[in-house]
Formats: C-alpha cells, sequence, structure tokens
C-alpha cells in the first residue's frame, strides 16, 4: 500500500481556483460513460480532470465503478475503504465523507458498490439516489467528473440523471461502435423522464493505433456518423497509461512532459471550448 501510494499523494493541492480562472456558471456534471468495457473510460475521467486542475479548476472525480478502478488509479486501495459511495448512494451518506484529496478530490468506490443496484431498486426515487447527493457539494467544485461501470444499470442512470452532459469514450474498433446507439437509446429514455437535459456532449477516439488499417477505418466511419460530436483529440496507444496507474498517479504527474499528457492536456482545452460555447447558446 505505501508503494501504491505513489506519486499522486505526494502532490498536495488546494481546492481553490485562481481568481484568473473564470468559472462556468454552474458546476457541471459530466458524465464519462460505455457499456463497453476496456475503452479507457477510466483512463479519460482520470486525466481529463487532472488536466482541468492544471488549468486551475475545482474538481471531483466519482468513482461509480464497483471495480474500483479509478480509486487504485489514485494509489487507493479499495479494498481497504470503509465509507465510499455505496454508503452515499445506499444509505444517505453526507458526500463529503467519501471525498479523498488526491491530485483531484476523488470520491472513492468499493467493491460493495456491486450491490447497489439490488440495494437501491426497492427504494423510492433510487434514480435520484446520486444527484441529491451532489446537491449539497456542487457549489465547491467548478467540473464533477464520473466514471460509471461498463453497463448500462441502475449506477450509470444514476449518473445520467444527475448529468449536465455525457462524454463517451469509444476504442477506435467496429464493435466499439455499435454500442454507440444502445448508449443513446438509454439517454432517450432518461431524457423522457428523469433529466430532460442530458446529451452526448463529445465522443473521445481512444486505443488509436494509425499504423492498423482497422483503426484508421473504425475513426473515419466515427467522424462520419457523429461529425463535430467527435473530438479531433485521438487518444493513442502507449505504455504510459498502464504505467501510471501503478504509481497511483495521472500520467500529467506521472509522465508530465511525454505524449500521454499532451494528449489529455489537448482533449482538456476541447472539452473546456465545447464548454463554454454550450453555456453561451
Amino acid at each position: 500500500m505505501a508503494v501504491l501510494m505513489g506519486l499522486a499523494r505526494l502532490l498536495p493541492r488546494p481546492n481553490v481556483r485562481p481568481a484568473n480562472v473564470p468559472a462556468p456558471a454552474d458546476a457541471q456534471v459530466i458524465v464519462l460513460a460505455n457499456q463497453k468495457g476496456g475503452v479507457a473510460k477510466t483512463t479519460t475521467t482520470l486525466n481529463l480532470g487532472v488536466a482541468f486542475v492544471e488549468k486551475g479548476y475545482r474538481v471531483l472525480l466519482v468513482d461509480l465503478d464497483p471495480q474500483g478502478n479509478l480509486t487504485m488509479s489514485q494509489g487507493l486501495n479499495p479494498d481497504s475503504i470503509e465509507q465510499s459511495m455505496f454508503d452515499v448512494l445506499v444509505h444517505r451518506m453526507p458526500m463529503e465523507h467519501v471525498i479523498v484529496p488526491c491530485e483531484a478530490d476523488v470520491a472513492v468506490s468499493s467493491i460493495d458498490l456491486a450491490g447497489a443496484d439490488m440495494a437501491l431498486s426497492s427504494q423510492i426515487g433510487r434514480e435520484r439516489a446520486l444527484e441529491k447527493a451532489l446537491a449539497p457539494i456542487k457549489d465547491r467544485y467548478d467540473y464533477i467528473l464520473i466514471d460509471t461501470p461498463p453497463s448500462l444499470g441502475l449506477l450509470t442512470v444514476n449518473a445520467f440523471v444527475a448529468a449536465t452532459g455525457v462524454i463517451v469514450p469509444v476504442q477506435t474498433e467496429y464493435l466499439s461502435l455499435r454500442g454507440l446507439v444502445q448508449l443513446e437509446n438509454t439517454l432517450s429514455m432518461v431524457r423522457e423522464n428523469l433529466n430532460p437535459r442530458v446529451e452526448i456532449i463529445g465522443i473521445v477516439p481512444t486505443m488509436y493505433d494509425k499504423r492498423l488499417t482497422h483503426s484508421r477505418e473504425a475513426d473515419e466511419i466515427l467522424r462520419e456518423n457523429f461529425g463535430e460530436l467527435v473530438y479531433n483529440t485521438r487518444i493513442r496507444k502507449t505504455i504510459r497509461f498502464a504505467e501510471a496507474p501503478v504509481k497511483g498517479a495521472s500520467v500529467l504527474a506521472y509522465d508530465p512532459s511525454g505524449e500521454a499528457a499532451a494528449m489529455y492536456r489537448d482533449l482538456a482545452k476541447e472539452v473546456l471550448r465545447g464548454e463554454k460555447s454550450r453555456q453561451h447558446a
């Protein structure tokens, strides 16, 4: 555990936005979602959030995945965590009790979260548990990024209900593209019944390998079908994404001048430009 605490725990960060950094009108709650696993969703949540922090924004990362990969990626051990997002959602524990200051603030996960769907299923207002938990702390942050499990179950629906927008990381291969239709169908149902403003605000091509024809063609198909929703930044494959979590750090802390960090800084610029355009629309 001492080894895994890593670089991230050695980087104290005040949760204060500098005066020269413009605040969003309201805290933006951005959900990273894709029902397919292995598409760099957690990697994107963490590194995009830390890139926001580098720009001076106050950021909360919410680990809503029972696997706890986001929690582990900041050097924390989900198996030793006593209070987690499970307690927030099911037992209505105040969210500040499960927030740990890391490179960004992290609302931590544990394996208990695997039972949240069943525990919530009999509760009235079960789809709004996360929205209600976030309400008392939203004014402390500029951006809240939520990492969701690889499914479209109740945890992910809770995230969609709380969201101001959804970013979808999509691996550049054909089977990943098909899942976007199912995801949009789920969002349509949430819009009709629970949160009329939730929508996909961006699609991130991930695990891109320009040497592979398959990867290039999948990227082209994504852009042909979704146009300006697809960010220009492609997250390319690099070993740094595997190495950084072992050190309990984002790639921006682990290899700040490397290609992997540069990609997420570029993505952060695109997302922030899009958020400004949406707020002024």
